[in-house]
């Protein structure tokens, strides 16, 4: 069966055709990739894509939206697009669809994409388990959370709101990184560590003998510099970054009941280098008397291109079978 795939963010909305047969993604096509900002709504933007795709868009979708699905009207934090889901079948022209938030999306895919797309971060060098509980970390502009149960007749992904658990510093350096945040925040979720935003934050509360002076540009130059290691204070925020990721990584896992954990994200891949030769692997494991269960835990990077449009299709196979 064809579907249409769509994975809508707060920057760009993706489309692309997917061919989906038994609950599975059978082939996912070249995504059409348009700027939010461009077009005045969804329907606009689907149109635009239909054009681009240089055909009639299928009318049959799954679609990922980058915001809690829920509600009779669903608003996206950086994309000023409305959307009412009870009129998506009248607007977008599609008979059926699934409608899923974005990072669960991801679990879709992190359940039905090949092992060649599963990178080997730390722990046992071994395939995901047949059956029991994944956990799905991935820092972006925030930080998505979800949990893959897998079960001998399939599997359920199930989104949550793990990113806004609170921050716990685990030295000195981070109780002090803590108290600067408090300054600017109520509370300091792990998401403002641990997201593409969060380094500015560390970067700011970082110690410094030449005082606190502001990062003059935006997260995204200041990961370029620090990716780089042209900026050496740049340089030990990230190091703090992956230090937490993994601390964060360990705790969902053991909160979970995990028996895996899967690195997504747009930061993920981005640091997937970095991270095995950094603190990560070492924090992912110091939690004490469970340190050598987690050691025994398999932590992979998912590296498919578009884990967002196949998992949309993912939901939408699952659902309907198709």
């Amino acid at each position: 069966m064809e579907i249409v795939a769509v994975d809508i963010g707060g920057t760009h909305a993706r489309f692309a055709i997917a061919e989906v047969e038994g609950g599975r993604v059978l082939s996912l096509g070249e995504p059409v990739t348009l700027k939010t900002a461009e077009h005045g709504s969804l329907q606009l933007a689907w149109e635009a894509a239909g054009r681009a795709l240089g055909r009639p868009i299928p009318r049959a979708a799954g679609i990922a939206i980058a915001t809690p699905i829920g509600g009779a009207v669903l608003k996206l934090t950086n994309n000023p697009w409305v959307i009412r889901p009870a009129l998506i079948q009248s607007k977008l022209g599609v008979d059926d669809y699934v409608l899923v938030n974005d990072f669960e999306a991801v679990g879709h895919a992190v359940a039905q994409v090949g092992d060649e797309y599963l990178r080997h971060l730390c722990g046992p060098d071994e395939a995901l388990p047949e059956t029991g509980m994944i956990t799905i970390v991935g820092p972006g502009t925030g930080l998505g959370v979800a949990h893959l149960l897998k079960t001998p007749t399939g599997y359920h992904v199930l989104p949550c709101e793990g990113g806004h658990i609170d921050f716990a510093p685990l030295d000195a350096l981070e109780d002090a990184m803590l108290q600067a945040l408090r300054k600017q925040y109520r509370r300091v979720s792990v998401e403002r560590i641990v997201s593409g935003p969060g380094l500015v934050n560390i970067y700011e509360s970082l110690p410094s003998s030449n005082g606190t002076a502001r990062w003059p540009i935006d997260d995204k130059v200041l990961w370029t510099a620090a990716l780089e290691g042209t900026d050496s204070r740049a340089a030990a925020a990230l190091d703090r970054f992956c230090l937490s990721l993994g601390a964060v990584a360990g705790d969902l896992a053991l909160a979970h009941g995990a028996k895996a954990v899967v690195i997504a994200g747009g930061l993920g891949l981005r640091i997937a280098d970095h991270l095995p030769r950094s603190g990560f692997s070492e924090r992912f494991v110091a939690k004490g008397r469970f340190e050598r269960i987690m050691s025994a835990m398999p932590v992979k990077f998912i590296t498919h291109p578009q884990p967002g449009l196949f998992g949309a299709a993912a939901a939408f196979a699952g659902a309907h079978r198709a």
